[in-house]
């Protein structure tokens, strides 16, 4: 197989899997009432310790081999695109339980957006959190977010580095 069809593979594999993500996350029933907030905090906070452990484990499994960095990418953004629907829906289902957590977020296309928003730091102040539940977990999403894309851009400096080292040997 030639580089360039790989490329396309590697594109096309990682825009299945968004399209997948979106799929799930418009279309997961979410009539489940969680009984109080405490259990969903607990639920929350488990599924958060998951997400961080396997950004964790990528991580290691990256600086173990760093030659194989350009497929360890496409690992590290499908944990992006998870880690965009995990916050996303739990942004939608923090107002929808409690309106006065966020203004102007009421349905899922706005908690994507919210989510997407705060990935990039832009923050254009259309949606923001009220609450202080949604401004805690606005906190733990840029904290996630900064650690995400920083080892992103470690490996892909990584990358093109040892790609323009290789080639002028």
């Amino acid at each position: 197989m030639r580089p360039h069809d790989s490329h396309g593979i590697r594109v096309l594999r990682n825009g299945t899997a968004v399209l997948c993500a979106l799929l799930i996350y418009y279309g997961i029933p979410l009539e489940l009432n969680l009984a109080g907030r405490a259990l969903g905090s607990i639920v929350f906070l488990v599924a958060f310790a998951g997400l961080t452990r396997l950004i964790d484990r990528h991580v290691r499994r990256l600086t173990a081999a760093p030659r194989q960095a350009g497929r360890q990418v496409d690992g590290i953004l499908l944990l992006l695109t998870v880690t965009i629907v995990f916050f996303a829906l739990t942004y939608y289902l923090l107002a929808r339980n409690d309106p006065a957590q966020f203004d102007g977020l009421e349905t899922r296309t706005d908690a994507l957006y919210y989510t997407i928003v705060t990935l990039g730091t832009v923050g254009y102040g259309d949606v923001r959190a009220t609450g202080q539940a949604a401004r805690i977990v606005t906190m733990l999403q840029i904290v996630f977010d900064l650690v995400v894309v920083g080892v992103l851009l470690a490996v892909a400096t990584g990358t093109i580095t040892r790609g323009l080292r290789d080639t002028s040997e």
